[in-house]
């Protein structure tokens, strides 16, 4: 059960279907197959062979996008990096993944000279650009040159051969390679095709950034069931409407920071959109008031998915949205969850936990980290860090990550339920509740926001905020008004960030 023949497949039975759209640029399953075998061919001549690290530090391009069929075509391994990664950050991923050959683009070049003496695999040439040569630096085109595009004589891989390794965090401390199987990648394919109704006629539009994990829950189906994939270089409200109009999209994936601007724009509605079926959102929870506002513009397309790299996941069907709309919806079949105590205990219906599951998708691992593998998983089950609880039907409804929960006067205050209400002020378009350091309580709760219009001071929303709020416990001692929120390449808030910012201003004052 692995992979690496489904593109193959394609373009055998389907070879004349238009499979992949880039800014203009059409490949049909027989093109994009060619270009495929040929990157992978070039990484077998300067000698990748199965089981090596391909590294990709790249935005959204085809090249990243093949170089995931290609490494699935010859049993390599890819590792998406961000190409926010810098100094300490590369050097972690890089040296951490044993990474053998790096893709990535000239401005780049900046970034990773000065570390290049650190990386103890990648000399001059296991650094290739997509775009051009530059100084010693080879380019994948010239790599790829005059390459045959026949097919490659069968490799065997197994569905436990390591198809990819996604890591957590470079920035600080040591990152987190979490690998995955062409087993894990094959399931993917078959669960998400059917829980978003993917079919070989459905346009699957994307528009955040590929390397992270979220992306796959629509990239896996769109290549197994062969439909079109359409590849934006980035996100913005103008060009999204417009994609989604010129190729009649049908499913795609927002971020919460993304729907939120969608909804901003007149023409985000039903009838400019007659073809969506699926609007999925993934990496940090919508909140209620922007599921109830996407509902009245665009029915009955809303589905949420909550879950971990790692491998558990709970999905919010666009049938469930409206009745269960504070949920984060139920496991999928072949899953479990449970909701537990400090002891592991599972805790009755209603009462906050820490979500711990088990399904098909686990990982096999941290790449070379068995400590931290044991800490995640105990006896089958993976420890989220999450907190939530279940309804009478067994749906999950989130309170926040373990870490980001506040202890105010020994009390447990969730971010969660603040930020419910923040959202409530017609002024609010984001937040993202904290906590600090407080001299009497332990800790106290900081909200962060950004306003549609600067129309009121933070002084005024502090108030009206606490006016608001069900207990004293949860009132917030202060209010700061910012531009926009510091965000990973998943578009998930920075919350230690924002913690950290706001500590080291204070105590400067």
């Amino acid at each position: 059960m692995n992979i690496s023949q489904i593109l193959a497949g394609h373009a055998r039975y389907r070879s004349g279907h238009e499979a992949f759209v880039y800014e203009g640029r059409r490949w049909t399953f027989n093109e994009l197959h060619r270009e495929v075998i040929q990157m992978a061919r070039a990484f077998m001549n300067f000698g990748i062979t199965k089981g090596d690290k391909v590294a990709t530090i790249l935005p959204n391009t085809p090249e990243l996008w093949m170089c995931y069929w290609a490494c699935a075509e010859i049993g390599a391994v890819v590792v998406p990096l961000s190409p926010l990664l810098r100094e300490q950050g590369l050097i972690n991923v890089l040296n951490g993944s044993d990474t053998k050959l790096l893709l990535t683009k000239k401005a780049m070049v900046d970034h990773i000279d000065p570390v290049r003496q650190e990386l103890s695999q990648l000399n001059l040439e296991r650094i290739w650009l997509i775009d051009d040569q530059v100084g010693p630096y080879e380019s994948l085109q010239r790599m790829t040159e005059g390459i045959s595009t026949e097919a490659i004589p069968p490799i065997t891989i197994s569905g436990d051969d390591l198809y990819n390794i996604v890591y957590t965090s470079g920035t600080t401390g040591q990152p987190k390679g979490i690998m995955l199987s062409h087993e894990v990648r094959a399931r993917y394919m078959t669960l998400y095709s059917c829980s978003y109704r993917i079919v070989p006629e459905s346009v699957v539009l994307h528009t955040g950034s590929i390397i992270f994990n979220g992306s796959f829950l629509t990239t896996m189906p769109a290549m197994y069931q062969g439909c079109k994939f359409v590849l934006a270089p980035g996100f913005d409200v103008e060009s999204t409407l417009r994609l989604m109009q010129t190729e009649q999209v049908t499913h795609t994936i927002l971020v919460p920071s993304q729907i939120i601007q969608m909804l901003e724009h007149p023409d985000f509605r039903k009838e400019n959109l007659p073809h969506l079926e699926m609007i999925l959102t993934v990496g940090a929870p919508l909140d209620k008031v922007y599921k109830e506002k996407l509902q009245e513009r665009i029915p009955d397309v809303f589905y949420e998915l909550y879950g971990l790299t790692e491998g558990f996941m709970t999905i919010l069907d666009k049938t469930e949205a409206v009745a269960k709309m504070g949920s984060v919806g139920k496991p999928p079949q072949f899953f479990e969850m449970r909701i537990v105590d400090e002891n592991g205990q599972t805790l009755p219906q209603g009462e906050v936990g820490e979500i711990i599951g088990r399904c098909p998708l686990q990982m096999q691992g941290y790449y070379q980290d068995p400590q931290r593998t044991a800490e995640a998983v105990k006896d089958g089950w993976l420890y989220t860090g999450d907190l939530g609880y279940v309804d009478a039907d067994g749906y999950l409804y989130l309170a926040g990550r373990k870490k980001d929960l506040i202890i105010s006067g020994g009390v447990n205050v969730y971010p969660a339920d603040i930020e419910a209400i923040v959202l409530r002020h017609h002024e609010v378009l984001e937040t993202a509740v904290f906590g600090v350091t407080h001299d009497k309580w332990g800790e106290t709760p900081i909200a962060a926001v950004v306003l549609r219009n600067p129309s009121i001071s933070s002084e005024e929303l502090k108030i009206w905020i606490n006016d608001h709020l069900h207990v004293r416990y949860q009132k917030v001692s202060d209010v700061i008004i910012m531009e926009s929120f510091p965000r990973n390449v998943a578009g998930k808030i920075l919350k230690r960030k924002l913690q950290s910012t706001y500590e080291n201003k204070s105590k400067a004052i």
